[in-house]
C-alpha cells in the first residue's frame, strides 16, 4: 500500500526543489508509518519517537526470533539480517534506545532484551542518515516543535551507536520513489 502526497517544494530524499509527484511508501510516510528502527541516535528523537522506536524494535526483535507472523518480509529487518548474529544486533540496537531512555527518567522493561553482548556494528550510508534527519525533523516541526527547534541547530548528527557511517546514498531497503 502506498500514500502519495503532492509535493512542490521540496523532495525530501535530497532536500532539493522539486516539481511533481512523490511518491512515498507507508515506511517514509509522516502519518502511516508503521515501523521505522532510525539509524539516527535515539537522542534526537523526542518522547513519541522514542516510545516508538522502542515498540518498534521490540517487534522487529520478535521476527528475528520467529516469534510473530506479522512485519517478517520488513525491508528495515534486511540490515540486521544481513549480520551472521541479527539478535545480537537488535539487543545491542535496543540497549542503546534503553539507555536513553534511563537518561530520560523513562522505565523501560531491560528484560525485554539480552545484554552482556558481543560488540557489532553494521553500516549506515551518509545519504540514509541525511534522509532520516530530514524525516524527523518534518515529523517533529508538526508534532513536537520544541524538540524540533531544539534540533535545528545541530550541524553534526550522530548515528545510533550501533552504526558505522559509510558513503553513499539513500539506503536500497528504504521505500521511497520519486516520478
Amino acid at each position: 500500500m502506498m500514500a502519495m502526497l503532492q509535493m512542490k517544494k521540496i523532495d525530501i530524499a535530497s532536500g532539493e526543489s522539486i516539481q511533481g509527484r512523490i511518491i512515498i511508501s507507508l515506511l517514509a510516510s509522516s502519518y502511516f508509518c508503521p515501523m521505522r528502527i532510525w539509524s539516527i541516535h535515539p537522542k534526537y528523537l523526542d518522547s513519541k519517537g522514542l516510545i516508538a522506536v522502542w515498540r518498534e524494535t521490540l517487534l522487529a526483535k520478535k521476527v528475528l526470533e520467529n516469534k510473530t507472523k506479522g512485519y517478517k518480509n520488513h525491508p528495515q529487518l534486511n540490515r540486521f539480517r544481513e549480520d551472521k548474529d541479527s539478535l545480537n544486533c537488535i539487543n545491542q540496537y535496543l540497549a542503546e534506545i534503553y539507555e536513553e531512555a534511563l537518561r530520560r527518567d523513562y522505565s523501560f522493561d531491560k528484560k525485554k532484551f539480552k545484554k552482556n553482548l558481543t560488540a557489532s556494528s553494521l553500516t549506515v550510508t551518509h545519504g540514509q542518515l541525511d534522509f532520516e534527519i530530514k524525516h524527523l525533523k518534518a515529523k517533529l516541526k508538526k508534532r513536537d516543535p520544541r524538540k524540533w527547534k531544539e534540533i535545528q541547530v545541530i550541524t553534526q548528527f550522530e548515528p545510533h551507536p550501533l552504526f558505522k557511517l559509510v558513503p553513499g546514498n539513500v539506503e536500497p531497503w528504504e521505500k521511497v520513489h520519486i516520478s
